[in-house]
């Protein structure tokens, strides 16, 4: 008998004859039991598979089946652009049961939420953000409006788990379970997790149900059409796109907003119908840009990952990336957004701008080939998401018990491993610094915490992670997205003119009082600024990337010019093995200490090394570099010398600039957002492969530029 059979019948009823579907795919089918068990469950399945349906399906037949009234699901999202492409699909859904579904995000206007709020929706689609929104707001009474709730089905897990988003996510559904007064099924959705049994752990937290990961059956392996190619330049990048795959839908991954800019600008310029859209245009642009290339068949939108997550473009033909992602999990849900009509294939077309970029590709390719996907691993010691937690619970109930508080939010995983000692400390250093006051036990938002967060009826508590300053763009009255404040620094001749949605635009008015600029359309060459883009690499992708370097065997994924330019790559690094480390001097005397150990784990190893070589030691994600006039001799000697201790002793450094990248550091005691910065940047794996080897060392010869073996 199939599972199907156990769905309330008016549920199977429209899934036949409402939707036409003969059947629910094998792995779909799979989750019903479970589901309808109340367990807490990691649902896994490729891009387009079906988990939404998978999820709800049985959500909605428990809600029919158990009567359930008023608010009973949540669904949550990652990304708004998300939310609002599962609306229309989840509502229709609930309708055809006599059920409704609803949206609640940022750019919701009141008088919809109002609407929610006087008759809420059997499901609430919405982020985390939102719900800490209603849990503090006078205006919603919380527990009337989660006093119903059965299920939360959080989607595209993966992009929560990895950051303190994640954390905060938990905290908030500890909080509305709470109010509920009973444990709420957690049900998390993801194509790509490489450590699915942790992550349901973490989903679930001191849940006491049950708990399983749900994988779809094995079938026949999916084939794709993976290729990298050597171009040299964002601009000959655009060539290559507007003469290649003519007639067809393109979507091209950029890793930098500034630089999908140039390449949409670079597009339009050849000629070739492009849109752009990322996290600093504003919803109306986006929205307008993903609707016109999904109604259109020749042309192409340049992305940045906010088409990784699940929107729906349409049915693609293509794929292509500039340059590399950093993971394997990004390139899976990248190359996943194609393959999914009938007769075609999975495909990526990887165009290398530069060396750098090549080289990363072609690692990441191997990795893929070789069946990793890395592990999502929650951040430690979130000890300023605690701290928030506290503020905020503190405006949702008004005020709230020093010794009671905790009870609130104790389930989640990373408040559960901190000791008593140091909880108590936070919350002494709080109140020391008036961002909490005490009163006969009952904690209230001191003076100076009033000061730094009750900005727009304190608005700041209810994320987790900084935003940059940001401005503002209008032309005219329409909103075209924001740009970073240091688009408008530095010294400009003549007019200046800025890039937002692959057109440039020339700068008429900025108002730094009020954060908006006025722009007007322009022809000129323009530039847009946005920080925080860019990060060393991990140590999985290092390692392959020195295989690729360190072997002579030519893929046959690679084209003519991208093989060519490898073994360019090769011959400058002939003296690299496929395994161990390398220390090197290279034509200019200047040593490194080549580990491929990836940023994480050659941070741990700088500050200690600094000390031991006397003299500065620069960390990057391939190597360590002597700063300082030595011998080879010397920095062996060092190198010796740091093996010594125990790895665990090592940690990176991390700077004040760093320091305030942390949100909620004020909150802590002094030292502390620094210990949780550098326990998070450690790679104790990778420090411990730099010391476990043998170090070769090899001496470049100027007058041929090449090595001479010195063991």
């Amino acid at each position: 008998m199939s599972n199907f059979e156990n769905f309330h019948p008016a549920l199977q009823h429209h899934i036949v004859n409402s939707l036409g579907w003969r059947e629910l795919r094998p792995f779909q089918d799979a989750v019903i039991p479970h589901s309808l068990a109340g367990e807490h469950l990691i649902v896994l399945a490729p891009t387009a598979g079906g988990k939404t349906e998978a999820a709800f399906f049985p959500v909605l037949s428990r809600m029919l089946s158990e009567g359930w009234q008023g608010l009973s699901v949540l669904y949550l999202c990652p990304i708004k652009a998300l939310l609002n492409n599962l609306d229309q699909r989840l509502q229709r859904y609930s309708t055809l049961l006599g059920r409704r579904a609803a949206l609640w995000h940022g750019d919701v206007k009141t008088t919809a939420r109002q609407r929610i709020l006087r008759d809420p929706p059997d499901c609430l689609l919405t982020t985390p953000e939102s719900l800490e929104v209603m849990l503090v707001s006078p205006k919603v009474d919380a527990r009337t409006l989660f006093s119903g709730l059965r299920v939360v089905i959080v989607d595209e897990i993966h992009a929560f788990a990895g950051d303190d988003r994640g954390w905060h996510l938990l905290s908030v559904l500890e909080r509305i379970s709470h109010l509920a007064g009973r444990e709420v099924q957690r049900i998390g959705l993801s194509a790509t997790v490489g450590n699915p049994d942790l992550l349901v752990d973490w989903l679930a937290g001191s849940c006491k149900a049950p708990r399983r990961v749900l994988l779809p059956p094995p079938g026949p392996a999916l084939t794709s059409d993976v290729k990298l190619d050597f171009v040299g330049s964002l601009q000959n990048a655009a060539v290559v796109i507007n003469r290649l795959h003519r007639g067809e839908k393109r979507l091209v991954f950029v890793d930098s907003r500034a630089r999908a800019e140039q390449l949409g600008l670079a597009l339009r310029q050849a000629g070739t119908t492009t849109f752009v859209t990322h996290s600093s245009l504003s919803q109306d642009q986006r929205h307008q840009a993903e609707e016109a290339f999904a109604s259109r068949d020749d042309c192409v939108i340049v992305a940045t990952s906010v088409l990784e997550l699940g929107v729906d473009v349409g049915d693609l033909d293509r794929v292509i990336q500039l340059d590399s992602p950093s993971t394997v999990s990004s390139f899976l849900q990248r190359m996943g957004r194609t393959g999914r009509r009938a007769g075609t294939t999975r495909n990526c077309l990887f165009l290398a701008t530069s060396e750098d970029a090549l080289l990363q590709a072609a690692g990441l390719m191997d990795l893929w080939a070789s069946g990793y996907v890395e592990p999502v691993v929650p951040p430690p010691d979130p000890y300023h998401v605690l701290a928030q937690q506290l503020m905020a619970l503190v405006l949702q109930e008004g005020g709230i018990g020093r010794r009671t508080w905790l009870e609130w939010v104790a389930g989640v995983p990373g408040f559960a491993a901190m000791s008593p000692d140091q909880i108590t400390g936070i919350v002494q250093h709080m109140l020391d610094q008036d961002l909490l006051w005490d009163e006969e036990g009952l904690l209230g938002i001191g003076r100076a915490g009033e000061k730094a967060y009750d900005r727009r009826h304190f608005m700041e508590l209810m994320s987790v992670f900084l935003s940059p300053p940001l401005f503002r763009v209008l032309h005219g009255r329409e909103e075209l997205g924001h740009v970073d404040a240091q688009t408008f620094l530095g010294k400009q001749e003549g007019p200046r003119v800025l890039l937002l949605g692959g057109r440039p635009w020339r700068v008429t008015h900025v108002d730094w009082s009020q954060h908006v600029a006025w722009v007007e359309a322009s022809d000129a060459r323009g530039k847009s600024s946005w920080r925080g883009e860019g990060r060393g690499l991990g140590f999985q992708l290092c390692q392959a990337m020195q295989r690729v370097l360190a072997t002579s065997e030519s893929r046959p994924d690679w084209s003519q010019r991208a093989a060519d330019r490898i073994e360019l790559l090769r011959d400058k690094f002939a003296w690299l093995t496929v395994e161990g480390t390398v220390l090197v001097r290279d034509e200019d005397g200047e040593i490194v200490w080549w580990t491929y150990a990836g940023i994480g784990a050659n941070a741990s190893l700088a500050p200690t090394l600094s000390e031991l070589a006397k003299c500065r030691v620069v960390p990057s994600s391939f190597a360590l570099t002597f700063d300082g006039t030595m011998t080879l001799a010397d920095a062996e000697r060092a190198i010796a010398e740091l093996r010594a201790p125990d790895p665990e002793t090592l940690w990176p450094a991390v700077d004040e600039a760093a320091e305030k990248e942390l949100k909620f550091a004020d909150c802590l005691p002094p030292g502390l957002s620094r210990e949780i910065l550098a326990g998070r940047l450690r790679d104790l794996d990778g420090v411990r492969y730099s010391l476990s080897d043998v170090i070769r060392h090899c001496v470049m010869a100027a007058e041929d530029r090449r090595p001479v073996d010195g063991n």
